[in-house]
C-alpha cells in the first residue's frame, strides 16, 4: 500500500508539472435554434463525451466551450423531446459551429456510447447496447438503480424484496456480470443471492448496458455483459450547478431525497451529492404486509479535480450505506399471515470507494489512467441484533492503464492493461466462505476500420487470475477439523471477438459478430461451507470447478425512419463447463436444504425484438420483446433447463406528448403502459429446486412535465403509477417465491409488491 501512494503521488506531480503545456488550448462558440420557427432553444446540452463535460444553451440559445484541446472531438447535443445530434468536429479549423434541432419521431437517437474499447457510435457496434438516458432514470418508479433499468430489453433483475436485485442480462446473472461504476469494477461480494448492488441510484446520470462477450476491456466476469454507471458530467467553466431532488412511494412509504452542489471556477471543477433513502414493509394483495422487507440507505459521493486542454484529473469518492431487514416468510399455522419478526435478521451494508481517474490528449490518440480503492463491509444480524454472525470484509484494489487511437486514416487502435488485487476477511462468528486473496492482470489490444459501407472491429485479450484461500479451523470439540482447508487455484484464458456492421441503407443496419467468453469460478462456487440464512440454504463449494467459456454468435437489423424504427437482435451462446448450485437429497443442517455447485454444457439461445411507430407527430407507440432458452446440453428432462432463467416478456407504451416547447408547461406527457411477462415452463425440477411461474399482465400510467417561469426550468415533477390493478404475482427471478407454504391457501412464498404510485420532484436551485 505504501508504493501504491508513492505512485499516486509522483504521477499527480508529473501532470501537474508536465500536463498543462502538451496541447494548444481553443475555444468553440454557436447557435442552436428550433427546426421548426427557428427560435433559440434554451437548456440545449452540448456534450463532449471524451472530456466528461460539457455546456447548456442560454436564454438566447448560444453555448461557449473554452480550453480545448485543438484536435478532432466528438459533440453530442440532445435536447428533449429532439432528436440527438453527434458531429466530429476538427478543431484546427473549425471554432463556430450551429445546430437546429428537429422534434423527435421514431427516427433512432444516435449516442456516444463507452462500452466498447473507448468511445464509438451505438450505431458501430456489432453487439446490442442499450443506453436508459437521464430523462428515462427520471420518468421511472424504482426502488434501487438496478430496478431502474431491469425494463429493458434483455434485461432482468432477481429481486429479495424491494431492497435487493442483481441485473440478469439475457439470463445470466452473478459474477458473470461486470458492474462499472465511477470507471472501476464495483466489488461487493457479489457471489450472493441477496447481495445487491452498492450504488446510490440518486448519483447515476445515465446507464449503458452491453449485451453479450463483446468487451474486451473487463476481462473475466463480463460473460454476460457489462453495465457503466456514469455518473453527472463536469459543467461548464465559469458555471455553479445546484439540485435537489425528492421521491414518495405509497406502497412501502418510501421516501428519499437527494441533494447535489457542483461547479467549475477556471477549469478546478467539483461535484458534492448527499442521498438518504427510507422504505416500509411493502404489501400486496394475499400477503398483506411483508415483514423484514423495510430497508434505509444513504448516500454521499463526490469528486474534485482539474480539466485542461491536456485532459483531466479528477478524484471521486463515495461511502455508501444500505441496512436492509430480510424476510424469512415464516407463517402462523392457523391464519396463515406472515409472522412478524423481532428486528432480525437484517444486513448492514458498507462501500467506501475512492478512484483517481485521469485522461490525457496525446496526438489524436487519449492515455487513461485508473487507480481505485474500495472497501466493502457487510454483517448479517441473525441470531443477535448487536453482534454480526456473518461478517465479511473485502478490499479491492482497481487499476486500469489504456491508450486509444481515435482516428488514424480511418482506423481505431486501443489496447491497454488492468486488472484488481483483493483480500477479504471473516470477521463474524460464522463462516459461509473462507479469507482468501486474489490477484488479477488481463491485457487486450482492438482495431476498427472503416470501409465504404462496412465497419469492421475486433480484440483479443488474455487473462490470468490467481486465487489463494486460507484455513480454517474448527475448534468445537465435536467438530475438530477444518472447516475450511487452504488451497490456490490459478486460472488462465485467451479471448477475443471479431465482427461487423453493414449500413444497406443511410437508414438499415445489419450487424454480425462472434465473441470468446471467460469467467473464473468465485470463492463461493469454490470452497462455501456453511448455512447461508439470507437464502435460507446450506451451500458447498466444489474445488475441482473448471473455468466458464463461451462462444456466443450475435446477428442484429435495424431500421430507423420518421415513422417508424424497429430493432432485432438474435443470438447464440454456448458454455463450456456452467456452473450452477444443485439441490441434494442429503440434509447437512436440519432445517435448511442443502446445495451443491456443479458444472455442465449450456447452451442459451434468445434475442430481443423492438418496434417504435410514430404515426402522428405527438404520438408514440413503442413495443418490445425478450426470450431466452436456456438449457443444460445431455441432461434428463428434470435438469434440462437452466435455474433463474427469465420468463418472456413484451413490453408496450403508448406516450402522447402534449406540449413538447411551452411557456410555462414544456414537455408534458401522459404514457400507458402494459408489461406482459409469459408463463415460465422452462425451469430447473431437480429436487424441486424451481417451480413453473404463470403469467401475469401489469398496468402502468404515468404523466410528467417541465415548469418554466420566464423561460427558466424551475421544476420537474412526474407522477408514476405501477401496477395500478393491484394484481397479485411472483417473478419467476423472485427468491421469495420459495419461501414458506400458506396453510390456509396452499401458496406458497411471498408475492411482489401490489399496487404502487410514486410522486418526484426534481428542483434545479442553480
Amino acid at each position: 500500500m505504501k508504493q501504491l501512494y508513492m505512485f499516486l503521488l509522483c504521477m499527480a506531480y508529473c501532470v501537474c508539472t508536465a500536463g498543462e503545456p502538451v496541447m494548444k488550448k481553443v475555444s468553440l462558440t454557436g447557435r442552436v435554434t428550433d427546426g421548426t420557427d427557428g427560435s433559440p432553444l434554451v437548456g440545449v446540452t452540448i456534450f463532449i463525451p471524451s472530456l466528461s463535460e460539457g455546456t447548456t444553451t442560454n436564454q438566447d440559445g448560444y453555448y461557449h466551450l473554452e480550453d480545448l484541446p485543438e484536435k478532432t472531438l466528438t459533440l453530442q447535443v440532445s435536447y428533449i423531446g429532439h432528436q440527438t445530434q453527434i458531429r466530429e468536429i476538427d478543431l484546427h479549423q473549425v471554432r463556430t459551429m450551429n445546430f437546429v434541432m428537429k422534434e423527435s419521431n421514431a427516427s433512432l437517437n444516435e449516442v456516444v456510447v463507452t462500452a466498447l474499447t473507448g468511445q464509438s457510435l451505438m450505431k458501430d457496434s456489432p453487439t446490442p447496447v442499450s443506453v436508459v438516458t437521464t430523462r428515462q432514470l427520471e420518468t421511472t418508479s424504482s426502488s434501487n438503480i438496478i430496478d431502474a433499468i431491469a425494463h429493458q430489453p434483455g434485461i432482468s433483475q432477481i429481486t429479495t424484496g424491494s431492497g435487493i436485485s442483481k441485473p440478469v442480462i439475457r439470463g445470466l446473472g452473478y459474477n458473470r456480470i461486470v458492474t462499472i461504476h465511477d470507471g472501476i469494477r464495483q466489488e461487493g461480494q457479489q457471489w450472493g443471492d441477496e447481495h445487491g448492488i452498492e450504488i446510490d441510484a440518486q448519483s447515476i446520470n445515465n446507464v449503458e448496458i452491453l449485451k453479450g462477450p463483446a468487451s474486451l476491456m473487463y476481462g473475466s466476469d463480463a460473460m454476460a455483459g457489462v453495465v457503466i454507471f456514469h455518473g453527472d458530467p463536469v459543467p461548464a467553466k465559469g458555471s455553479l450547478k445546484a439540485s435537489a431532488s425528492t421521491e414518495y412511494q405509497t406502497n412501502n412509504g418510501l421516501f428519499d431525497y437527494s441533494l447535489d452542489f457542483a461547479g467549475n471556477q477556471g477549469g478546478i471543477v467539483w461535484n458534492m451529492r448527499w442521498s438518504q433513502k427510507w422504505a416500509g414493509e411493502y404489501h400486496n394483495p394475499y400477503d398483506g404486509d411483508v415483514p423484514g422487507s423495510q430497508f434505509r440507505e444513504q448516500g454521499l459521493h463526490g469528486m474534485v479535480g482539474i480539466n485542461r486542454s491536456w485532459g483531466y484529473s479528477h478524484l471521486i469518492f463515495s461511502r455508501y450505506h444500505l441496512r436492509p431487514d430480510m424476510i424469512e416468510g415464516e407463517r402462523d399455522a392457523t391464519t396463515g399471515d406472515l409472522v412478524v419478526g423481532d428486528q432480525i435478521p437484517f444486513q448492514q451494508v458498507h462501500h467506501d470507494k475512492i478512484v483517481w481517474d485521469n485522461s490525457f490528449n496525446l496526438g489524436d490518440g487519449i492515455i487513461k489512467a485508473l487507480v481505485g480503492y474500495q472497501q466493502n463491509h457487510r454483517q448479517e444480524y441473525e441470531d443477535s441484533p448487536t453482534v454480526p454472525g456473518l461478517d465479511f470484509k473485502l478490499h479491492t484494489i482497481n487499476y486500469d492503464f489504456h491508450y486509444a487511437l481515435q482516428q488514424e486514416n480511418g482506423w481505431k487502435v486501443s489496447s491497454g492493461i488492468g486488472g484488481m488485487y483483493q483480500k477479504s476477511d471473516n470477521l463474524g462468528t460464522e463462516y459461509l466462505i473462507p479469507a482468501y486473496v486474489l490477484f488479477d492482470v488481463g491485457g487486450f489490444a482492438t482495431v476498427g476500420k472503416k470501409w465504404g459501407n462496412w465497419n469492421l472491429s475486433g480484440g483479443i485479450r488474455y487473462d490470468h487470475r490467481h486465487l489463494h484461500s486460507f484455513a480454517l479451523w474448527n475448534e468445537n470439540d465435536q467438530e475438530k477439523g477444518y472447516r475450511f482447508e487452504p488451497f490456490s487455484r490459478s486460472f488462465s484464458a485467451l479471448t477475443g471477438s471479431i465482427g461487423a456492421v453493414y449500413d444497406i441503407t443511410p437508414d438499415m443496419h445489419f450487424r454480425v459478430n462472434v465473441a470468446r467468453g471467460f469467467r473464473a469460478p468465485n470463492l463461493s462456487e469454490l470452497a462455501c461451507n456453511g448455512v447461508h440464512e439470507g437464502t435460507v440454504e446450506y451451500l458447498i463449494g466444489n474445488k475441482s470447478l473448471h473455468p466458464e467459456h463461451s462462444w456466443q454468435v450475435d446477428v442484429g437489423w435495424d431500421y430507423s425512419s420518421a415513422l417508424l424504427s424497429a430493432q432485432l437482435a438474435l443470438y447464440t451462446n454456448y458454455i463450456d463447463h456452467y456452473i450452477f448450485s444443485s439441490r441434494l437429497g442429503t440434509v447437512v443442517t436440519e432445517g435448511y436444504p442443502t446445495y451443491q455447485f456443479t458444472q455442465g454444457n449450456a447452451r442459451l439461445t434468445g434475442g430481443e425484438a423492438s418496434l417504435d411507430i410514430h404515426p402522428v407527430e405527438a404520438l408514440h407507440f413503442q413495443n418490445s420483446f425478450s426470450y431466452v432458452y436456456a438449457r443444460q446440453l445431455h441432461q434428463p428432462s428434470e435438469g434440462k433447463y437452466l435455474p433463474m432463467t427469465p420468463a418472456p416478456r413484451w413490453n408496450s407504451e403508448l406516450q402522447y406528448d402534449f406540449i413538447r416547447d411551452g411557456k410555462v408547461l414544456n414537455n408534458l406527457y401522459v404514457r400507458l403502459g402494459l408489461e406482459c411477462n409469459f408463463r415460465q415452463n422452462h425451469y430447473y425440477r431437480v429436487d424441486h429446486t424451481e417451480t413453473a411461474t404463470p403469467s401475469y399482465t401489469l398496468l402502468n400510467l404515468s404523466a410528467g412535465t417541465d415548469l418554466l417561469v420566464h423561460g427558466r426550468k424551475v421544476c420537474s415533477l412526474y407522477l408514476i403509477g405501477d401496477n395500478l390493478t393491484n394484481k397479485a404475482y411472483q417473478s419467476h427471478l423472485s427468491r421469495l417465491k420459495y419461501l414458506d407454504t400458506n396453510p390456509v391457501t396452499g401458496r406458497q412464498g411471498v408475492f411482489n409488491m401490489g399496487r404502487n404510485v410514486c410522486v418526484k420532484l426534481v428542483v434545479p436551485i442553480l
